[in-house]
């Protein structure tokens, strides 16, 4: 098994304040476009037909849904309405009729009892794996109140730095909690741009990342999850979703289209086969995500040069890998790219704090895959108001860093530890990107 070090310097041929084409974030698919459109755009080298296709999963994607097609029950109208300019969604989960949705869900499984697919989740009965908490006819089948807990956490120097994390109370509409042993995850809307290059990653390039148990001593021992793919119905590497429980972008879509809208498609279909969205619509739909580009880093200041240095120095690279090459792909301009997504893909035990306490398939509670951080420099330009971590709870960069623990506690205590000036270099470099 190679080393993660050794790996990501084949990858990246270097380190320091500034590897050679870092601002390229998305390789050929970069875009250089740092206002609130970002996100949005297609792949530049997409041929005629290829930008059809691309414009014709838009729709789908952009439109508001409305009955018969919605629900019944749903969390909210179309995609875009989670994904505001192809990003993230707020932390907000809403009741009533206007606004007509959460741009938040609620995860839900049983830990014991008998998964519907292999290796996978129990389902709640009567819920299955996922709240919702509207619906186009009568009452939905939860309603889900979402508060803030502060609290504070000190800087070395003395600083204090607010923090908050949620807290869900999940009844039915007659007011009964949920049953006995449900375990639940509070969940934001991730964004979607550059998902297709994620997925042309390898799984060699993934397998000789993980290092299940520290082989190598370096306190990181990350690892893929492995999941159930109904295409090839059979286990395969998980890269999707916040514990990497979704192995492609079709299963990913379909089920997104399933879960969060209500509509029924060619993966999850009516009992009788019949299907909302139809076959051409959900492949087009897959396309257009596959498709977004990634927007380039912003020039680096001195103080964002630095930061690049800190941020390997306080061993954030360990698990967002800086630079990564994808392989082969059916759409070719997503092959061979060097990118610089600054994530590993992989399940990281990130401490007791960010726990849900609800496995997902091998993923547990402690464990959430690396984020991408490319564009996060853009996230509150793209929808302001928009925070970060796997529940939003995280309203600025620096309470995301604190919140980490367990594989990325010495790397939180680096950044608590550090002098102010080191702290708002470490951030200037993180808005770059």
């Amino acid at each position: 098994m190679w080393s993660r070090y050794w790996l990501a310097l084949v990858l990246a041929s270097g380190c320091g304040d500034n590897l050679e084409g870092e601002e390229r974030q998305g390789g050929e698919l970069t875009v250089y476009d740092r206002t609130n459109l970002a996100y949005t755009h297609p792949a530049p080298t997409l041929d005629p037909e290829q930008r059809n296709t691309h414009q014709l999963g838009k729709g789908p994607f952009n439109f508001a849904w409305a009955p018969p097609q919605l629900g019944p029950m749903f969390n909210h109208t179309g995609c875009l309405a989670c994904h505001g300019g192809d990003g993230r969604g707020l932390s907000e989960i809403m009741q009533g009729p206007a606004p007509f949705g959460s741009q938040a869900l609620v995860r839900v499984s049983l830990g014991v009892g008998t998964p519907d697919v292999p290796g996978g989740n129990v389902p709640l009965p009567g819920y299955g794996e996922q709240l919702q908490d509207h619906t186009t006819v009568g009452l939905p089948e939860v309603f889900v109140t979402l508060t803030w807990r502060e609290t504070v956490v000190m800087y070395e120097d003395g600083e204090a730095q607010p923090m908050r994390s949620p807290f869900i109370d999940v009844r039915t509409p007659t007011g009964v909690p949920m049953p006995a042993g449900t375990e639940m995850s509070y969940r934001q809307a991730p964004a979607v741009f550059g998902l297709g290059l994620l997925e042309a990653i390898s799984d060699d390039t993934l397998r000789a990342l993980e290092d299940p148990n520290d082989e190598n001593g370096d306190g990181i021992s990350g690892r893929v999850n492995m999941v159930w793919d109904p295409i090839a119905a059979a286990p395969a590497i998980g890269r999707f979703g916040h514990k990497s429980n979704v192995s492609n972008l079709v299963v990913q879509t379909a089920a997104a289209f399933v879960n969060d809208i209500g509509l029924t498609n060619k993966l999850f279909p009516e009992p009788d086969g019949m299907r909302d969205v139809n076959d051409e619509q959900l492949d087009q739909t897959t396309f257009f995500v596959s498709t977004l580009s990634v927007p380039a880093a912003a020039g680096r200041t001195g103080a964002a040069q630095r930061g690049r240095t800190l941020f390997d120095d306080f061993q954030c690279a360990s698990c967002h890998i800086p630079t990564l090459e994808t392989g082969d792909h059916a759409i070719p301009q997503l092959a061979y790219q060097r990118i610089h997504p600054y994530t590993d893909l992989l399940l990281h035990d990130v401490g007791d704090l960010l726990s849900d306490a609800r496995a997902d398939f091998q993923a547990t509670g402690v464990e959430w895959r690396t984020p991408p951080l490319w564009g996060i420099g853009l996230v509150q330009t793209v929808l302001p108001g928009a925070t970060f971590l796997h529940d939003g709870r995280a309203r600025t960069l620096p309470e995301a860093i604190l919140w980490h623990g367990g594989e990325a506690e010495e790397a939180r205590e680096a950044f608590r530890r550090a002098s102010k000036r080191d702290r708002d270099a470490l951030i200037a470099f993180l808005q770059s990107l």
